[in-house]
């Protein structure tokens, strides 16, 4: 192991730690709370980005079943993975898959780092979030950005994982700026970056900003056979941006709603937790036709069967999907009424048990 990789696995060691000692401190501090009232949360991402609005989308579907769900920000699929897997009253949280393969590659000698992995399990996959990289119009490629000032988002964000893995495999050497989206939109506006990375689901709210200038600014391709290998090939089609108007080869990351493997046996607090897992699961599925008409227009291309390698579906999750679990708002529905409906489900129900080993 080179130099590099031994700092940057040290760094990446310690900011885990980090995360997990604050969550960890969260569990604690928030203990007391549960015999008052047990709360449900889903951990999501800046104001601006596709993840909180995926988030409010499935907290309003489970608000019309009674269900209150709570949308909280973060800084993204770092600290969301790091929060489900210790904050407290934390069931859900939306990250970037290859968040898991990332800590994964760390994890084998460090013991921290293995504790968080543990238990991590899927909800859904989602969809496939788009490596944004929006540059001064002067930048014609990838490679033009050795040298230059290019933010990577902040370092607890799935933006920072996944730019830094593409810079490294690229091998362009620019000065990588640790800072959010919206602080990165700022800094090009205003000439101090050169560029910056952004993953998210297009169309994301961030580049509709109308001063972004189709003759200062554009999105550039990443068309790097490395990057095309490693990552699922994308377009952002044309005219997805006001600035943007011709289709750009991009690559793509797919985003999983996640859980954790709670214990029905172990306590009240497992107990609560995999009941609070199954009853959204089964709303998202039941409600599956309605988030892709009234939802974020992602979720018409969310394909709930496309599990990504190495993510496990959750036992929770799959109590949810039962056939015979109904909650109220969804009894005497029929959804069976509809046979592709009932075929969807049967082929997801058998697909989600071949992926865990059998129901």
């Amino acid at each position: 192991m080179s130099l590099f990789q031994r700092s940057r696995r040290a760094i990446f060691a310690l900011r885990v730690g980090v995360l997990t000692a604050l969550a960890l401190a969260g569990l604690v501090a928030a203990g007391p709370a549960f015999a008052q009232q047990f709360e449900k949360n889903i951990l999501t991402g800046g104001p601006t980005g596709t993840y909180i609005q995926f988030g409010r989308d499935i907290a309003r579907i489970a608000g019309e079943c009674g269900l209150t769900l709570n949308v909280r920000e973060s800084a993204g699929s770092l600290e969301n993975f790091v929060g489900v897997r210790q904050r407290s009253f934390t069931q859900f949280g939306i990250v970037q898959s290859d968040v898991l393969e990332y800590l994964r590659t760390y994890a084998s000698n460090d013991p921290e780092i293995a504790r968080t992995i543990a238990g991590v399990r899927i909800a859904f996959p989602l969809y496939n979030e788009e490596v944004h990289l929006l540059a001064r119009s002067n930048i014609g490629s990838l490679a033009d950005l050795a040298g230059k000032r290019v933010a990577v988002g902040v370092e607890d964000s799935g933006t920072y994982v996944t730019a830094t893995l593409v810079l490294d495999l690229t091998e362009v050497a620019a000065e990588r700026v640790t800072i959010g989206p919206d602080e990165s939109l700022r800094q090009l506006l205003a000439g101090e970056i050169d560029a910056f990375f952004y993953v998210a689901g297009a169309p994301t709210k961030l580049f509709q900003d109308p001063r972004i200038s189709a003759d200062r600014f554009h999105l550039l391709a990443l068309t790097d056979p490395v990057l095309q290998a490693v990552y699922t090939p994308a377009t952002i089609a044309a005219d997805t941006y006001p600035f943007q108007s011709d289709p750009v080869e991009a690559v793509a990351v797919k985003a999983v709603l996640m859980t954790y493997e709670y214990q029905i046996g172990k306590n009240g607090y497992h107990r609560a937790s995999c009941d609070a897992v199954r009853s959204i699961s089964h709303l998202v599925l039941a409600k599956f036709a309605e988030l892709k008409e009234t939802g974020h227009p992602k979720w018409t291309q969310v394909d709930l069967t496309d599990i990504p390698p190495g993510w496990e579906v959750g036992a929770c999750v799959n109590m949810g999907l039962d056939p015979e679990f109904t909650l109220p708002c969804t009894r005497n529905t029929a959804p069976a009424a509809e046979p592709a409906m009932s075929a969807a489900n049967a082929t997801y129900r058998r697909r989600i048990c071949d992926a865990i080993g059998g129901c």
